[in-house]
């Protein structure tokens, strides 16, 4: 656990920046410092203080890290797929059930843990514990993600996905049968109002746009090909449901729970299909692609039979 020390701002340091007055008040390195600070560790009357921020007169909550060496990250089941690699890239195929990279409260397996286990040395770029991620996808979405290797592919790939210059195409299947059959959702995506750990399309939200094609149709649902133009948290998901066409299997956005059943699903039927992107370092394009895992896959026979 954290240990919590109560430190008076000292007038020297008054006006200072948090990540050096931080430093010199705890003897550590400014690095070190800025760590603790963008972990939100560090409060100032009952203010969460950034790295960046200047320090007002009070006394400053910080909670110190434990340093002992974390638990070993459990591994990925049948492991992680590298669908390409390179000096400066590598794209996985990520299976469900792993996150991006580590966070508070998830004990499971990570694509950056999965890599550095297996050798690789990610971009040391970033927050320590997110080395060469430059865009996620949630626990329980499979497919392709692209990790940087070097701080001049994250530099380059960081500044693709902001200027939405990577092309980042999703299978998924929707309940029922959307009208029109190809379609743009723009609709701004925040918080939800009343759950915390899901999200809405809400006024005020961060804009977010979503280009839809329907590929194949079933009695029940559809096949759509997806692209997405912004990249927020369950975009997808939160666009479709406000649809009134959740994902198959996707109880959390509204999914019907029968045909959840009825298709063995225990989690929404969303697959990152495609990836391309400009070589951060040599230029032309790189394009991979991903087959639908097993549980994917059998859910598309059941509604194909």
């Amino acid at each position: 656990m954290a240990e919590t020390r109560y430190l008076p701002v000292p007038d020297a340091l008054v006006g200072e920046r948090a990540d050096a007055a931080l430093a010199r008040m705890l003897g550590l390195s400014r690095t070190k410092a800025a760590e603790i600070l963008d972990g939100d560790h560090v409060m100032l009357d009952g203010r969460t203080v950034g790295r960046s921020d200047r320090l007002a007169d009070g006394i400053l909550a910080v909670d110190i890290p434990d340093e002992r060496p974390a638990a070993p990250e459990p591994p990925i089941p049948g492991g992680l797929r590298v669908a390409y690699e390179d000096e400066d890239v590598v794209v996985v195929d990520k299976p469900i059930g792993v996150a991006a990279h580590p966070s508070p409260g998830w004990t499971g397996p990570t694509v950056v843990g999965a890599l550095t286990g297996a050798g690789y040395r990610l971009a040391e770029a970033g927050p320590p514990e997110r080395q060469g991620i430059v865009h996620r996808l949630d626990v329980g979405t499979s497919g392709l993600m692209v990790v940087a290797r070097t701080v001049p592919a994250y530099s380059f790939l960081k500044r693709a996905f902001k200027e939405r210059t990577v092309e980042k195409i999703y299978h998924a299947v929707a309940q029922g049968h959307l009208d029109p059959t190809a379609g743009t959702i723009d609709a701004p995506i925040g918080r939800h109002p009343s759950s915390d750990w899901k999200f809405a399309v809400v006024e005020g939200g961060k804009p977010s746009v979503t280009h839809y094609e329907v590929l194949e149709m079933f009695p029940s649902a559809s096949l759509l090909e997806i692209h997405l133009e912004t990249g927020r948290t369950h975009q997808i998901r939160v666009h479709m449901a406000a649809m009134r066409h959740p994902l198959a299997g996707d109880l959390t956005y509204g999914a019907d729970p029968t045909l959840a059943k009825r298709l063995n699903l225990t989690r929404q039927w969303l697959h990152a299909h495609e990836l391309a992107f400009e070589h951060p370092t040599r230029g032309g394009e790189v394009r991979v692609t991903s087959t639908y895992p097993d549980d994917l896959a059998a859910a598309l026979d059941v509604l194909r039979g």
